[in-house]
């Protein structure tokens, strides 16, 4: 199998009041943020030309999007093969917590840690993205 995580794609976390905190980014830290957060580009480092995305979001402190992991936060990882490693995490006896999503952005599934720590997995189609400056 190819490389399993190949970088973040995103990190979100709960907030008592969203807007709030993605306003005070966007003011104090310079932030752009939009209904979902803050997109950052990159260039991906095997193909330099290839342009990659991590967002970065608040989300209400009573969202059901983290469940069932009880955690302030989560971390989404970029993966290639979505489907192959998902069969592998399933054979290692992961938790894998519903069945893979196909969006024109790319693949998403999420699994828990042995900490109850909920991860989404995405393979990526940057394609469909775009930073404005």
């Amino acid at each position: 199998m190819k490389k399993k995580v190949t970088g973040i794609g995103g990190i979100f976390f709960k907030t008592e009041n969203p807007k709030e905190v993605k306003d005070w980014y966007a003011k104090n830290l310079g932030l752009k943020c939009d209904e979902y957060g803050s997109m950052f580009e990159s260039r991906d480092s095997d193909e330099p030309d290839k342009k990659t995305y991590l967002q970065w979001s608040a989300f209400p402190k009573d969202t059901e999007y983290f469940k069932p992991s009880e955690k302030e936060f989560m971390i989404n990882y970029r993966v290639e093969d979505i489907e192959s490693l998902v069969k592998e995490l399933k054979e290692s006896g992961v938790k894998v917590l519903d069945e893979i999503e196909s969006y024109p952005y790319g693949k998403f599934v999420h699994i828990l840690d042995p900490e109850n720590n909920k991860i989404e997995l995405w393979e990526p189609v940057d394609e469909g993205f775009s930073v404005e400056n």
